[in-house]
C-alpha cells in the first residue's frame, strides 16, 4: 500500500535528485569548458558544449571506469548524508559533501588525464 501512495515527503525527493543531475553537467561541462581553455580553443564555450554529448574519453578505459566509480560514490555519500540529516544541516551537509566529492572526482580526471597526455 505504500508503494501505491508513495512517500509522505512529496517532490522533495524529486528535487533532490533533479539537483544531483543538474550539479553532474554543470561539472562535466566546467571540465570541458577548462580542457578547452587549456587548448587554446577559439570557442571554448560553445566547443564545450558540444563535447558533452560527443565525448573521445582521454583516459584509457580501467581509469574510466575508476573516475566512473569515484563520481557515482560522491553522489551516493551525499545522498547518504541528506538522508541522514535533518533541518537547516540537510543542505550545507550535502552540498559539502557533494562539493568534496566532486573535487576529488576532478582531481582524479585531471591526474589521469595529464598522465595519460604525457604518453
Amino acid at each position: 500500500m505504500l508503494l501505491a501512495r508513495g512517500t509522505g515527503d512529496g517532490f522533495g525527493a524529486w528535487w533532490w535528485a533533479m539537483g544531483a543531475v543538474a550539479m553532474y553537467a554543470v561539472i562535466s561541462y566546467g571540465l570541458q569548458y577548462r580542457a578547452r581553455r587549456r587548448r587554446g580553443s577559439l570557442e571554448p564555450a560553445r566547443d564545450a558544449l558540444h563535447d558533452l554529448k560527443d565525448r573521445e574519453d582521454p583516459q584509457p578505459p580501467g581509469k574510466r571506469v575508476a573516475s566512473r566509480v569515484i563520481m557515482f560514490c560522491g553522489a551516493a555519500a551525499a545522498g547518504l548524508v541528506a538522508w541522514a540529516t535533518s533541518g537547516a544541516v540537510r543542505p550545507v551537509a550535502a552540498a559539502a559533501t557533494a562539493l568534496a566529492a566532486a573535487v576529488l572526482w576532478a582531481y582524479y580526471d585531471h591526474r589521469t588525464q595529464d598522465r595519460a597526455a604525457r604518453r
